[in-house]
């Protein structure tokens, strides 16, 4: 089969090994891919990954290495990670698998990726996606749990003032997610185009380049991605605020965190989410990703895809795997 694999360099292999489905696996042949900033950072090594890329699908459910047959024609996607399930596994009692010490997490650790043409996932991570959701809604629903995730750990006031920075794909996500849940939100970026985007569903917007940096914000997402994203934040976070952590900033630079003690600021980090919660905001169209989708590549262009998903201009590069 052909699959997009990096093993120190990245490359289309034409002949890769069709997987085969383990007990309480199913064979999922995948339909539409979308490349992550992840993804992109595996390349440079983060996580020291060899194998299949790829995490964000949607694909069809073609054999199921189990009795239970009802998922075989279904299209489906999957939680990116999956635990030991050992009885004495608290965050798999909790089907948390994502803090699962020995999990495998797809595309990342320990689990070949979605960029190919089959892929296999364990049964109990699988989510059906509704006749009315296709696959180009379909395939945002991972980074769209991720986003849900933060009103599962923090509960936020229906009068509090909610600030996203960066409006990339995870900020604007985050943004329209927000928003959908009829919070008061700003996203606040430094490309009018991609703020285009989340202003034409309703979400407020505003430049960083005309933007006044005030500290009254009850809740701050940091999504820039950026050491001087996350001082920013901390700028914009009112005393007693929370400023949240939702993209991961790997930096050398040396940060002055006295702010965080001074007005008692709460970090909380926040990473991925539950499918469920996602799919019914994409079956009631309370988001559109439509707009996200700056241009989709075939399987045999994927090389071109990636360089593309470099580009500042892009927004989401999917990759079809009809």
């Amino acid at each position: 089969m052909k699959a997009i694999v990096f093993d120190k360099e990245l490359k289309l292999d034409n002949n890769y090994p069709k997987p085969v489905p383990q007990k309480g696996e199913a064979l999922i042949r995948v339909t539409l891919a979308g490349i992550c900033n992840t993804d992109y950072e595996i390349t440079k090594g983060y996580m020291g990954y060899v194998g299949i890329l790829g995490h964000e699908f949607v694909g069809v459910v073609e054999d199921v290495n189990d009795e239970d047959k009802s998922l075989i024609g279904k299209r489906v996607v999957a939680e990116i990670s999956y635990g030991c399930n050992d009885p004495n596994c608290e965050w798999c009692a909790k089907k948390n698998y994502r803090h699962c010490p020995n999990r495998h997490t797809l595309g990342i650790w320990r689990k070949d990726g979605c960029f190919a043409e089959y892929m296999t996932m364990p049964t109990n991570v699988l989510f059906e996606i509704p006749d009315n959701v296709p696959d180009e809604q379909a395939v945002f629903v991972e980074p769209l749990a991720a986003a849900c995730e933060i009103t599962e750990q923090l509960h936020i006031e229906p009068t509090q003032k909610v600030l996203v920075l960066g409006d990339g794909k995870l900020g604007l996500t985050t943004a329209l997610t927000l928003h959908a849940q009829n919070f008061d939100v700003l996203l606040v970026g430094k490309h009018q185009n991609k703020l285009d985007i989340a202003a034409a569903q309703g979400v407020k917007t505003q430049l960083l380049s005309s933007f006044t940096q005030e500290k009254i914000y009850d809740v701050v997402v940091e999504a820039t991605g950026t050491a001087s994203g996350f001082e920013t934040s901390m700028a914009l976070t009112k005393p007693r605020g929370t400023l949240v952590l939702k993209s991961t900033v790997a930096s050398g630079k040396e940060l002055n965190l006295a702010p965080i003690v001074i007005d008692e600021i709460t970090v909380l980090g926040s990473r991925c989410g539950q499918f469920g919660p996602a799919i019914r905001l994409l079956e009631n169209n309370r988001i559109d990703f439509k707009p996200f989708i700056s241009k989709t590549y075939p399987i045999d262009q994927a090389l071109e895809a990636f360089e593309a998903n470099k580009s500042k201009e892009s927004v989401k590069i999917l990759i079809s795997i009809l």
